[in-house]
């Protein structure tokens, strides 16, 4: 086909528009993705965060626990008599 003397390629053209279309399908499916992918990111974030602070709560608790105990222990040793005549060694 020629056009004002000059050939027109035709083909180029088309395959142009259908490597256009490809490339735009891609980006689209890519969109896609990258938007699951950050929707399972977010989740496995608030995931850890919960992981966390179950960690911190157990700490906490155990660290209450053994003050707990340091109290109980300290409490018995006060309640308990000695024999005055029993020496301190």
């Amino acid at each position: 086909m020629w056009h004002n003397g000059r050939r027109v390629l035709v083909a180029p053209w088309a395959h142009a528009r259908e490597m256009f279309a490809t490339v735009t399908a891609e980006r689209d499916w890519l969109k896609q993705e990258l938007a699951e992918v950050r929707h399972d990111r977010d989740e496995l974030r608030a995931r850890l965060v919960e992981l966390l602070d179950a960690i911190r709560n157990r700490r906490e608790a155990q660290a209450e626990l053994a003050s707990l105990y340091r109290e109980r222990e300290f409490e018995r040793a006060q309640q308990a008599e000695r024999d005055p005549a029993a020496a301190l060694n």
